[in-house]
């Protein structure tokens, strides 16, 4: 049992998560309290993987309404007055808090409500009932009850663990304690892509959006720039937060908000349907009464630095292209005549292939000149789940890894988003260069192949009529690089 008993010192509090992108929740409220300059104790109470409950310890309530006004995966938090393996441990607890710290929120002109929330277990509105009986002869409640808009919300938690099916008769943890505040997981609604002007076939989740900028840190006044910014989700998500944007795109169309719609047509619609001339990165900000935020995006090639040579962003936040739904392009050609001199500026380059290896070492390089000091880097790294390995992750000596999460797709193939900060500045630009111990991505199509292969595999594996020796070919990568799956075309914007 573990009592509240002094308050004055450092307060006990418990986040409860939403159940969306588990394995990114202690990364997100670690970065929060990084850059908003929390003293936090997160190591004193052991987390359980997969559950919803944080135990966390501040220095005061408002500490904790600044993490729950930028936390998107927090759904709530509270006070935690007791808890507990068993109620008699949790009555006890709320028997030991001090009297003169309980009774300013229960006063007669104080009106309340108690809330019951189980985990891996659903109780009866009976059984609830009981359980709010149970302590209200331990807290001093006066106020009326009111369950619409109270003053105070006191919450009774019950983890039941993290297996549903096989849930204990009695709870293995128990909360009491009173509301703080809720999280900003509504804003994943706000921003949604299902009702954003301006949309692409890999446009970003618009909560992930969210937690890559909670992981960038940003902050009001920030620069932030996206490099692959594409529809420009992620400029949306940093404007939010306080952010000026920019981007960048070697996508003409997408740059300027040409060529075919990618929203889905009614069937009864045969005419192929066009961007308007109001659909591009622009509008989406203004949209959402962002416009003020934004800078500009333009058309370039980032494997060609534009960038005056100085530390210029606060943030670079971006999602590459792995070459499954979105080409990886850059400008260049085995020829050795360019463009005509009467071709002018009307000249449109020729570009090849850009390895994916050289994609994110380039990305780590520009992000070791240009971001300040301190300044964060966030991307998503494509893995191939049976081949993974800490040394696939692209390092930089002046950039460090803070976090290293892993968003599963399917069985064989993730994402892993990578969090780094620079911790000084580029002394020797020749030594001072990004590298990748085991290079995964230094081919053409490296993890299209892979995708597309087990893919394909799997599916012939499960058609007996299929000869061995047809199957062998066709899940050749030569094959495999020209083909497109269903699974390909479901995962959308989780792979690009």
């Amino acid at each position: 049992m573990k009592v509240l008993q002094n308050m004055a010192a450092m307060r006990h509090f418990l986040i409860v998560f939403a159940q969306e992108h588990i394995d990114f929740r202690i990364s997100e409220i670690k970065s929060l309290v990084s850059h908003l300059g929390i003293q936090a104790d997160l190591t004193s109470h052991k987390y359980e993987e997969k559950s919803p409950f944080l135990e966390i310890d501040l220095p005061s309530e408002d500490c904790m309404q600044k993490l729950m006004n930028r936390s998107v995966l927090s759904r709530s938090a509270i006070e935690v007055w007791a808890h507990g393996s068993t109620y008699s441990e949790v009555c006890a607890g709320l028997d030991a808090v001090p009297r003169d710290e309980m009774e300013k929120y229960c006063k007669e002109d104080v009106s309340f409500c108690f809330k019951v929330h189980t985990f891996g277990k659903q109780l009866s509105s009976a059984a609830k009932l009981d359980t709010m009986k149970r302590l209200q002869d331990h807290l001093p409640l006066k106020g009326p009850v009111k369950m619409r808009d109270p003053d105070q919300v006191f919450y009774i938690f019950e983890d039941y663990g993290v297996q549903p099916n096989q849930a204990p008769d009695k709870p293995h943890r128990i909360f009491v304690g009173r509301w703080i505040s809720d999280g900003q997981k509504r804003l994943a609604h706000r921003y949604s892509v299902k009702t954003r002007h301006f949309i692409g076939n890999t446009s970003m989740d618009a909560l992930l959006s969210l937690v890559m900028t909670n992981q960038a840190g940003v902050q009001e006044g920030d620069l932030v720039l996206d490099p692959f910014v594409g529809t420009g989700s992620l400029l949306v998500a940093a404007a939010h937060f306080g952010g000026y944007v920019a981007g960048c795109d070697i996508n003409y169309n997408i740059i300027h908000g040409r060529g075919k719609s990618s929203r889905a047509q009614p069937k009864t619609e045969t005419k192929t349907k066009y961007r308007g001339r109001d659909e591009n990165i622009s509008a989406n900000l203004e949209q959402y009464g962002l416009g003020h935020r934004y800078l500009d995006v333009l058309i370039s090639d980032f494997s060609q630095d534009i960038w005056r040579e100085q530390p210029l962003f606060d943030a670079i936040i971006t999602d590459p292209p792995y070459g499954i739904r979105e080409k990886t392009r850059k400008v260049g050609t085995e020829k050795e005549h360019g463009a005509r001199d009467d071709q002018g500026s009307y000249h449109v380059p020729v570009t090849q292939s850009y390895f994916l290896s050289d994609i994110f070492t380039d990305l780590l390089n520009f992000s070791a000149h240009h971001l300040r000091l301190h300044g964060r880097l966030v991307y998503f790294l494509p893995i191939y789940r049976p081949e993974y390995s800490e040394d696939q992750i692209p390092h930089h000596p002046c950039l460090k890894i803070v976090a290293n999460d892993e968003q599963i797709l399917n069985s064989s193939m993730s994402r892993r988003l990578i969090t780094m900060e620079k911790t000084h500045h580029v002394s020797d630009a020749s030594t001072s260069m990004a590298t990748i111990s085991d290079n995964k991505y230094g081919e053409h199509n490296a993890i299209r192949d892979k995708f597309l292969v087990q893919n394909i595999h799997k599916r012939l594996k499960s058609d007996d009529s299929v000869s061995p020796e047809r199957a062998a070919d066709t899940v050749s990568p030569e094959r495999a690089a020209n083909t497109e799956t269903k699974e390909e075309v479901a995962c959308g914007s989780s792979l690009r």
